[in-house]
């Protein structure tokens, strides 16, 4: 359509006498929502099929020493790359309810109900997320646990401290087991977060499920198709896992690393939260070494929700490449 001056002269004027119109105020058509929808994804592996069901986001003020070699402007760098907000710092956490086809298995059960109520519901969600996704925390038959941080086990007790999953067997690494459950390692504590960790872990699990745990080697299967991986440094028994079905497979890291704008991208960063930090390096470019030259996919519990994608090398570190959001299964 040809605009002609006898158009631009008609549409002035129309702009001129709209100041002399009625102001008629903007209705909307409902009000704006105050949560989000319900946090789960779905998608097959095989036979198997996953649901990824998030236990919602932590953030919090970027500390001094998150990353405990190098200086805070370079982390601030690499939020700002990502972009990400400077000067904080969101963490993410995904705990999974695989069904083998035989077995209902949860890996990680996320920070638990006492969580969510001091975080006014910004994390402690797995419960709820489940139960919108339509899994009944009794039908769980096995509940896989990679290692005692509080993130990862406080979901197995309710906010009654029962049982949250009250048919399930627990399944602990045995290396995890013996070093947090030992007086005298506890003894050996100075810092008091590792105090806390020691704590925490014998009131769920000792106190809070009595002792009813199974603990379990690396290379050997905790459920079906479902083989325990020893990924240690982050703490003295950490453990991820390769889930396979048919000639299908994902590797699912556990903590190897935190938020992949950070150490996926700087696999030499050192997190504060490491226990050995040079074995948490070793182990973190071995493990991703493997996932570039196999191509293998792999789900990171604190990864960004759906927290699944593949890595590719990228200079010296490596870059993680989500996989598409899928609508069907």
């Amino acid at each position: 359509m040809d605009l002609t001056r006898r158009h631009a002269l008609a549409g002035a004027a129309a702009l001129a006498a709209a100041p002399l119109l009625p102001a008629i105020p903007a209705k909307a058509a409902a009000p704006m929502a105050d949560k989000q929808a319900p946090s789960f994804y779905r998608y097959k592996l095989g036979d198997a099929q996953v649901t990824v069901v998030s236990d919602g986001v932590n953030t919090f003020a970027l500390p001094e020493t998150l990353v405990v070699n190098a200086k805070k402007d370079e982390v601030n760098a690499a939020l700002d790359k990502a972009f990400l907000p400077k000067d904080k710092m969101s963490v993410h956490f995904a705990p999974l309810v695989i069904n083998t086809g035989g077995k209902l298995v949860v890996v990680d059960t996320g920070n638990g109900p006492g969580a969510f109520a001091s975080s006014k519901g910004n994390v402690g969600q797995f419960a709820s997320n489940m139960a919108a996704a339509g899994i009944d925390p009794k039908s769980i038959d096995i509940v896989v646990i990679s290692h005692f941080h509080g993130d990862h086990i406080n979901g197995l007790l309710t906010a009654d401290n029962a049982a949250a999953f009250p048919n399930a067997e627990v399944m602990v690494p045995a290396a995890e087991w013996k070093y947090f459950m030992d007086d005298g390692e506890m003894g050996k504590q100075t810092s008091d977060r590792m105090k806390g960790v020691f704590a925490n872990a014998r009131r769920v699990l000792d106190a809070g499920l009595k002792k009813k745990v199974t603990p379990y080697e690396p290379g050997k299967d905790v459920a079906p198709g479902l083989q325990a991986v020893a990924t240690l440094g982050h703490t003295p028994g950490h453990t991820s896992f390769i889930l396979s079905s048919g000639s299908d497979k994902i590797f699912i890291q556990s903590d190897v690393t935190n938020h992949p704008a950070l150490f996926v991208a700087n696999p030499g960063w050192h997190l504060m939260f490491d226990q050995d930090p040079q074995m948490a390096e070793a182990t973190r470019r071995k493990v991703y070494d493997m996932l570039v030259a196999d191509k293998m996919r792999v789900q990171g519990f604190h990864y960004p929700f759906p927290a699944m994608g593949y890595v590719e090398k990228d200079g010296t570190g490596y870059r993680l490449v989500a996989a598409p959001w899928n609508p069907t299964l």
